[in-house]
């Protein structure tokens, strides 16, 4: 990645003062530090042998600061600002999620409440961010109702939410959440001011599949650590070589594929791709990694034991199968033709699946090979097609 450079000056649209190609700057680099902390605490939530309730509740208390994440992104990428205000605003934001990061292991029970509050205090951000935009020139002014509808009264509900008691007060947050993006999917862009740096978002999603990677190798250390033992060390290498061929293929294919075509597209059709792309299916991409790394955690503690605890073998193996489709239904947001995402994505998902339903009768080392086997070989079929494109590419320049 590029030396991140900051933008000097007062908030303005991007689309009004263009900074082409801008990075990530050191504030961006900073704030995600805290999301470092929220991954290590849902990925937890599903070490051992997590059941059908721990898996729902890993997704219910990921998005929202996944979500939260995507807004702050989008609303620093339009608002080219370096200014001590969106400084402390973006610090306050890291705060508050550090608050949610913190309640997350008893979120769905007594720290609930804290929960909530630290997600209230992150739309007061937002709030901040952007009702400068009100007082914009036309046409990159924003209609005050926005700000103060998706912001301001989203904030102020989730606030009130901290005294519902459980388990009505996760409907509450299911109702709000799906508030949130009501709004957003019926204003289909109208009323962003400016445009989109695409290079921008692609880059800090990039970013935040490292930090989820990352946890995900932290988790084979630490287990490591625990075991300490020759098995315990073989699945623990194993299950890197998955983790490197994901974060190889990843960025080999999936983050210039999307940097090329997010570059290619004019006004709000850009919008909509960042949206669907960065904001909706990423979260089943880095919660499929976040999954894996939960189900790797496990594999190394219980490496001398005979079999994975099935809800560890669906973790790790029921986490490639969501990349997998996450990334399949990225592929057809892209308007690849079905047949030619099915190729790749059949496998990708079936052989995992049955990799889980053969789990009984394998030993974990031998469950976390068949995996990275399989990533590898997705690898290997991607560069195969990418080579022949090349060659078929260079055959009609020449023609």
């Amino acid at each position: 990645m590029s030396t991140p450079r900051s933008e000097p000056g007062a908030q303005v649209p991007s689309g009004a003062a263009a900074h082409p190609g801008r990075h990530a700057d050191w504030l961006e680099l900073f704030f995600d530090l805290v999301f470092v902390a929220v991954a290590a605490q849902v990925a937890h939530g599903l070490h051992g042998d997590p059941g059908l309730r721990d898996f729902a509740v890993f997704l219910a208390l990921y998005f929202p600061p996944w979500w939260l994440w995507a807004n702050l992104t989008v609303s620093s990428n339009l608002f080219a600002d370096n200014s001590p205000r969106r400084r402390l605003l973006m610090l306050f934001a890291m705060l508050c999620i550090a608050v949610m990061a913190a309640a997350v292991p008893e979120a769905d029970a007594d720290r609930g409440s804290v929960y909530a509050l630290g997600y209230a205090g992150t739309r007061l951000v937002l709030l901040g961010l952007w009702w400068p935009a009100t007082r914009f020139p036309e046409p990159d002014r924003i209609p005050r109702w926005r700000p103060l509808s998706y912001c301001l009264a989203s904030g102020l509900l989730w606030a009130g939410s901290a005294v519902v008691p459980a388990p009505w007060q996760y409907v509450v947050w299911a109702v709000l959440i799906a508030g949130e993006m009501a709004l957003l999917l019926t204003s289909r862009g109208r009323g962003v001011p400016g445009r989109l740096d695409t290079g921008h978002i692609v880059e800090r999603v990039g970013l935040f599949v490292i930090i989820v990677l990352g946890e995900s190798v932290i988790g084979l250390v630490t287990s490591a650590d625990h075991a300490w033992t020759l098995r315990a060390g073989l699945v623990g290498a194993i299950g890197f070589v998955l983790l490197a061929t994901l974060w190889w293929s990843y960025f080999d294919f999936a983050s210039t594929t999307a940097e090329l075509i997010l570059g290619s597209a004019q006004g709000r059709e850009a919008y909509l791709l960042a949206r669907d792309i960065g904001g909706f299916l990423h979260f089943f991409v880095t919660g499929g990694v976040l999954c894996i790394a939960g189900g790797l955690a496990t594999a190394v503690e219980e490496a001398d034991h005979a079999h994975l605890p099935p809800g560890a073998v669906w973790a790790l193996a029921g986490g490639l199968a969501l990349y997998h489709a996450a990334h399949a239904a990225i592929a057809l947001r892209f308007h690849r033709p079905l047949a030619s995402v099915a190729i790749w994505a059949a496998p990708g998902i079936g052989i995992p699946l049955l990799v889980a339903w053969a789990a009984g009768a394998l030993a974990p080392w031998q469950v976390v090979l068949l995996l990275a086997a399989e990533a590898i070989a997705h690898l290997l079929y991607a560069r195969r097609v990418q080579r022949r494109r090349i060659a078929k590419a260079a055959d009609g320049s020449h023609r």
